[in-house]
């Protein structure tokens, strides 16, 4: 009798978190908790005035496990005049994300659009002052609290051979991208620096312009952890979908789908699936966010979502829920683990090869306690050697931060990397803080 009792208690428990259980079968009930058995996030992206909807509040606090906002945080909302800033909607966004225990993605520091009317009408070294200042002050604002930012927004174009849009942001000069990753790093060292844009989802022109761009940036050391692939999609999708994760990830980049929607059809149950299945199929795709809860939410009138605007589940919902449950692989190594209590730090280690030589991305972790500076070493293979390294001194194989990211507050992380010739390192770092 106690027995059973006990495991009708344990089943009442895991209902609650979305876990049910089908006779030997473990499977989860909703998109946050069959996502979160690989490791990932399933969320979607909210807009605050519609947080006094019940239907609406009700899909977000049951399904999703993850919230980004919808316009609160763009730098019209955040900094309407200069140097004056508001961040009540963008603060209800995190408010809402942190009651849910949901990750919160910020959306988005610099874009060509939703440009305050002050911001439009500057250029030159002006408009970069005032650009580095807001990513500056809104990440400041927000330091410690956002799993990752979506820095730079759609700053590449659409057919010319993968190059930048021309913008007055571009127009202030071609590192403007590298300083606005630059600038956030150093407001908040612990969030994750993506770059997100549209028409990106295969492998392309514009896909390939930004793919050259991190590849850049990580070659120098310039602080990007994350691409977006926004995944507007129609009535396919492209073959290379999978393909293009996978070639981000090789770079020591995450991949997140970042703003999903679909047009509905005949074959949108069968998209949102063949989606899901290429983030699990690659380890580094680390979530997937739906842009909008129901139809009547979404900036497209194709009703492009996963529930009616009634509310209701549509058929494209169970094919994601079934194609999560149906597993993946799982994040490893985990690119952000969790500190032991009280310990000093933890580093790990995520190698890019190539014949003859590699680079190596390491994340370092603060345990309990604030760092105020630390030291890695990397055991190196037999014939082995580092050539140059960015965000770090080094000497031998032993790294030491520089200035600006020596102080790392409890749990939260910083990066460095090198490049070296031979064959990469598999050991794991050894981290002492100091």
């Amino acid at each position: 009798m106690t027995r059973k009792l006990l495991a009708s208690a344990a089943a009442a428990a895991m209902a609650l978190t979305g876990i049910v259980v089908a006779g030997d079968a473990w499977a989860a009930s909703t998109l946050g908790a069959s996502a979160a058995q690989t490791g990932r996030y399933y969320g979607a992206a909210i807009a605050a005035g519609r947080l006094g909807d019940s239907t609406y509040t009700r899909i977000l606090t049951s399904e999703f496990n993850s919230v980004t906002p919808e316009n609160e945080m763009k730098w019209d909302a955040t900094e309407p005049s200069r140097g004056s800033f508001n961040y009540s909607g963008g603060d209800r966004i995190l408010n809402q994300g942190i009651a849910m225990g949901a990750k919160v993605r910020g959306h988005a520091l610099l874009w060509h659009q939703q440009q305050p009317g002050w911001a439009q009408s500057l250029s030159g070294s002006t408009l970069r002052s005032a650009a580095i200042n807001h990513v500056t002050q809104v990440a400041t604002h927000y330091k410690g609290k956002i799993y990752a930012w979506d820095v730079v927004n759609e700053a590449f174009a659409d057919g010319n051979g993968g190059g930048r849009r021309d913008s007055n942001l571009q127009r202030t000069g071609n590192d403007w991208i590298e300083a606005a990753f630059r600038a956030a790093r150093a407001a908040d060292p612990a969030a994750k620096l993506c770059y997100n844009d549209y028409n990106t989802d295969g492998i392309n022109a514009k896909s390939t312009g930004i793919y050259n761009m991190v590849r850049d940036f990580k070659s120098r050391g310039v602080p990007i952890d994350c691409v977006g692939l926004q995944s507007h999609l129609g009535t396919s999708i492209d073959s290379t979908y999978q393909q293009n994760i996978q070639r981000f990830a090789d770079l020591g980049v995450d991949v997140q789908i970042t703003e999903l929607d679909v047009q509905q059809g005949g074959n949108q149950a069968n998209i949102y699936a063949a989606v899901t299945r290429a983030c699990l199929a690659v380890s580094r795709c680390t979530g997937i966010t739906v842009w909008g809860i129901r139809d009547t939410d979404s900036w497209r009138s194709d009703n492009p979502l996963l529930f009616d605007g009634s509310g209701n589940k549509k058929a494209a919902y169970t094919s994601v829920l079934n194609a999560l449950n149906a597993g993946g692989t799982t994040p490893d190594p985990d690119p952000d683990p969790e500190p032991e209590p009280g310990a000093g730090c933890t580093a790990t280690l995520t190698p890019n090869t190539w014949n003859g030589g590699f680079t190596a991305n390491i994340r370092v972790t603060a345990g309990g306690t604030a760092l105020t500076g630390w030291t890695v070493g990397v055991s190196l293979p037999s014939g082995s050697a580092v050539t140059n390294a960015w965000n770090a001194t080094v000497s031998g194989s032993t790294f030491t931060n520089v200035g600006y990211n020596g102080q790392v507050p409890a749990g939260g992380s910083t990066e460095f990397g090198f490049q070296g010739t031979g064959t990469p390192p598999t050991a794991a770092p050894a981290c002492q803080a100091r």
